[in-house]
């Protein structure tokens, strides 16, 4: 059984104006259809091959009170819904009671998985099943957005759980380990785990903080979200310099970089010397690999509880995840505290 493709992503909210707002004005989103049932409304927003669907109301409380605003429900494309079902819970799963006509199984924390039919790439994008969606009124039509697709989806989970969240999606949806990962800064460590469909379209990357190490970021998280959930979701887009800019002047608010990283970077990166100041203008990040290079950025949670991120990510060749700026960040952090003291 084989999970093809992330058909939607569905985020839970307090704030459903301010939210779809942050997605339409600040990254450029389409606002696509609305659905309103008894106990929620939801809209559905489109970018490139990136379906998000946005839902607040009373059916979303207990989720919201436990986690605060983030992601619900990711939505797995599947060859055989029913088959896929029953790996997952024969990997471990709990069966749910179906949604909107789909199974749904238990992922990590409280995310579930809706299992959908795979359709053939050829197929024109329709709208999650099941629910009466209304068309929203369609605003003239601009140049396409920044945003490709779903890079893939960061996944904080307890410490020394990570095995057993990569077998469980081995398991139960076809997804191979892609790779592995120790990280080590100052007294605190993480470790890693990334699961891909043969597609490449699903990519989840598992991170744990090690517990035999002094309590970090991921600690925080867990502590902040209630148990394990998504951290961030991460954005491909063609050109990052362009895009941040734009999200920028379009109120997206994003981690500032200490001076000291891109006095490192020249370092790590000698042949990129004339590229790091643009990098530095933008504030942007970079990371190497044996098959080329990527930028990326981080987004500051627009969430009360800062439970849910973005990154924005521009692959030059390289299949990584940008772990060595986890390292690198420290370092030039540690650097200006050593210059301020």
């Amino acid at each position: 059984m084989t999970a093809h493709d992330i058909a939607h992503v569905e985020l839970y909210t307090k704030d459903a104006l301010s939210c779809v707002d942050y997605f339409v004005d600040g990254m450029d989103f389409t606002r696509v259809a609305d659905c309103v049932q008894a106990d929620r409304s939801s809209i559905l927003l489109r970018q490139g091959a990136t379906d998000l669907v946005v839902t607040s109301g009373r059916g979303t409380w207990k989720f919201l009170d436990q986690h605060g605003d983030g992601i619900a429900d990711i939505a797995l494309a599947c060859d055989d819904v029913d088959a896929t079902c029953a790996e997952a819970v024969a990997a471990g799963s709990e069966p749910l009671a179906p949604a909107y006509g789909s199974p749904v199984v238990l992922g990590f924390g409280d995310v579930t998985h809706t299992l959908v039919p795979h359709a053939p790439d050829s197929a024109k994008p329709g709208w999650p099943a099941g629910r009466r969606w209304v068309p929203a009124p369609q605003a003239p039509a601009g140049p396409a957005g920044r945003i490709r697709r779903l890079d893939h989806v960061a996944v904080c989970v307890e410490g020394g759980s990570l095995a057993e969240y990569a077998d469980y999606y081995g398991a139960a949806f076809g997804m191979d380990r892609y790779s592995a990962e120790y990280v080590a800064v100052g007294g605190q460590a993480m470790d890693s785990v990334v699961v891909r469909s043969a597609t490449g379209h699903v990519t989840f990357t598992l991170v744990a903080p090690d517990p035999g190490k002094d309590p970090g970021q991921l600690d925080a998280f867990l502590e902040r979200n209630g148990g394990p959930g998504v951290q961030h979701l991460a954005f491909l887009v063609d050109e990052i310099i362009p895009a941040v800019g734009e999200f920028r002047d379009r109120g997206v608010e994003f981690l500032s970089t200490p001076g000291t990283y891109y006095d490192l970077l020249g370092e790590r990166f000698a042949d990129m010397r004339e590229e790091i100041a643009e990098l530095r203008a933008g504030q942007i990040l970079a990371d190497r690999d044996e098959w080329g290079y990527l930028l990326q950025l981080f987004s500051r949670s627009p969430y009360e509880r800062n439970t849910l991120f973005y990154e924005l990510i521009q692959r030059q060749g390289s299949r990584g995840f940008g772990s060595a700026n986890i390292r690198a960040l420290y370092e030039a952090v540690e650097r200006d505290r050593l210059a301020a003291g």
